[in-house]
């Protein structure tokens, strides 16, 4: 038991108590409520009681709630500091070697590498390196060769939610998701990252992207001394909840985490472990410290084969030349015009023969060093990324503004607090606009609404569409390009994926290979891709696809970084007009040229430029 000295008792609460009780546990019965509560006390104790009230104590239990988001937080940190930390120990791998049934190449190679589970370990690397599958090989869901041994238990993150769960509340499947979870302790992870309480009892599938990513962090964290395996836990989260999980993982100890964020890796981690092209790297340091000796690494790279290419070329002129010379002074062995060579006589011969054997010796000397040059040059650019400069089709429209909103809002059916209302804004041609705002508060509802607008074309199913307020007007004959936060709904293979857009299949790959790509992958159908590559294919074909005004949707989800980096300079390059929800800080500091504020009361604020 974790907690010592422990006092336990059952008590009603006082209407105005000398100390705080905050409410950590509830069950619903017929006519009762009951909460299990903690008080803090001195040093090393702790006080539980349980309030119980009846329907007609609501007023209690609403006195008691009041006080819990402030309580939640002391008494988690108490009783971490009492169950102590994750005990040190290794996680081994040995000659690992991995491939998917059915693929050409092996992800893992007889790799072999140790990692500490004491570590924050920031997990990097190109999107389909198999980042995802080495986590999956850790909690032995695939067999492989060689040998993974640790001596921890390792918890992954994204859970898995079945289809029949999607319906229900998170709280009737949560033993599912977390054997052993207690319900207290996820309400506690919850208050930390800013979740109100009833959303563990509300369908799962009515919460938004970012709720339910932080709902499945909670009961993530509730556990205890588990190794946390955290694949991409900051997609679909907005910038608030995105610094909540970053200021609770550096509480942390003990976790791999797979991210593309910079910011999330540099301010969480103490080593990196990164897949490169055709090695594997352990660095102690976050991400920028990596990036940095990768860039100056590369830099001595790029140097050395460069000094051996040259010097490989010298060598080569060079053997070429003794190679000339000794055929030439072997072919003047035998035979010789007295009249011109008065003082040779077959007697030279033999010096001749000499001269030339050393010469064909320097040839082979020469040839020697070209090889150990050609060893030596050899691996030098493998781990090299080459980032190829992508191309982009934005048509010019007639008119400046191409979208615009007069006291707009939007709300749903049966709700009492709008979304946003009153939203004033313009989209005029060569703006990039992001919108920012809290999960839940309408980012993406307000994309589809412009491009329900601008197309005509539905964009929710039946009883999901929001009720409008004021006006929202787009230009006629708008053309747009749209990536959807969404997924789920690629299958098939790519060339049927082409033929209903009715793009160029050679095009549409071509870009994909400038994505990096695997042209192996173009054989396989589209449910069988990571979900990085899956955003690529998203990415491709809204790249492809000319238009006035390009809307993305959270489009840098699951991309690696190199491919950011791409995306980065291809908008600065062509300056399309572009409506995005993005939350990752650094590309929106470097692409945005305005802001879209949702603040907490959902107004929005002015337009920052």
């Amino acid at each position: 038991m974790f907690l010592d000295n422990v006092k336990l008792g059952v008590r009603f609460l006082p209407e105005k108590p000398e100390g705080r009780f905050y409410v950590a546990k509830s069950r619903l019965c017929s006519h009762r409520l009951s909460f299990l509560c903690a008080k803090p006390g001195k040093g090393r104790s702790s006080e539980l009681c349980i309030i119980t009230a009846d329907r007609e104590g609501c007023a209690l239990i609403r006195y008691a709630l009041l006080w819990k988001r402030e309580a939640f937080g002391k008494m988690t940190d108490s009783l971490a500091t009492q169950r102590g930390g994750i005990e040190m120990s290794q996680i081994n791998v040995s000659n690992l070697t991995f491939g998917y049934e059915g693929s050409f190449d092996n992800i893992f190679d007889n790799v072999s590498f140790s990692l500490d589970t004491g570590w924050k370990l920031g997990f990097a690397g190109r999107n389909g390196k198999g980042k995802t599958t080495f986590l999956k090989l850790l909690l032995g869901e695939y067999s492989y060769q060689g040998s993974i041994t640790a001596s921890t238990c390792f918890d992954y993150f994204p859970y898995s939610i079945r289809k029949e769960n999607r319906s229900k509340p998170a709280v009737e499947f949560l033993e599912e998701l977390k054997p052993g979870s207690e319900q207290w302790r996820v309400f506690c992870e919850m208050d930390k990252l800013g979740l109100e309480g009833d959303l563990l009892y509300r369908r799962f599938d009515t919460l938004s992207f970012g709720e339910q990513t932080k709902l499945l962090l909670a009961v993530l964290f509730s556990g205890e001394n588990d190794f946390l395996l955290l694949d991409e836990p900051t997609n679909h989260l907005d910038q608030e909840s995105r610094e909540m999980v970053k200021s609770y993982l550096k509480e942390k100890k003990g976790f791999i985490l797979v991210s593309h964020d910079r910011d999330l890796l540099d301010a969480c981690i103490d080593h990196i472990l990164v897949l490169n092209r055709k090695s594997i790297e352990i660095q102690s340091g976050n991400f920028s410290s990596w990036e940095e000796n990768k860039r100056r690494q590369d830099e001595f790279s790029r140097r050395e084969n460069e000094k051996h290419r040259k010097t490989i070329g010298k060598l080569r002129e060079a053997a070429g030349q003794t190679k000339q010379w000794a055929a030439k002074n072997e072919n003047s062995k035998i035979g010789f015009d007295p009249v011109k060579e008065h003082d040779r006589s077959i007697a030279t011969r033999a010096y001749i023969g000499g001269k030339t054997k050393k010469m064909q010796s320097r040839v082979k000397q020469m040839e020697k060093r070209i090889e150990r040059e050609i060893r030596q040059q050899e691996g030098l650019l493998q781990d090299i990324e080459e980032i190829p400069a992508l191309k982009l089709m934005p048509l010019k429209y007639h008119k400046e503004r191409l979208a615009s909103a007069s006291g707009y809002g939007l709300g749903f059916a049966g709700s009492s607090k709008m979304l946003f209302e009153e939203l004033d804004f313009e989209i005029n041609q060569g703006e990039r606009i992001f919108i920012t705002g809290r999960n839940g508060q309408g980012k993406s509802t307000l994309l589809k609404m412009i491009l329900e607008k601008a197309t005509g074309i539905p964009q929710f199913g039946k009883g999901e569409r929001p009720e409008e307020r004021g006006e929202l007007k787009t230009a006629s004959g708008l053309v747009i390009s749209y990536i959807s936060q969404d997924t789920s709904f690629l299958k098939g293979s790519i060339g049927k994926f082409c033929q209903e857009r009715r793009m160029e299949e050679s095009l549409f790959c071509a870009i994909l290979r400038q994505l990096d790509m695997d042209r192996n992958q173009f054989r396989k159908n589209m449910e069988e891709f990571s979900e990085g590559q899956k955003k690529k294919v998203l990415l491709a074909a809204s790249l492809l696809t000319p238009a006035h005004l390009y809307i993305w949707d959270e489009p840098l989800n699951y991309i690696d970084v190199f491919s950011r980096v791409q995306i980065e300079e291809l908008l600065l390059e062509y300056c399309p007009t572009l409506l995005a929800v993005e939350h990752d800080v650094r590309f929106r500091e470097r692409i945005a040229t305005g802001l879209l504020s949702l603040d907490k009361n959902g107004e929005l604020s002015e337009k920052k430029l």
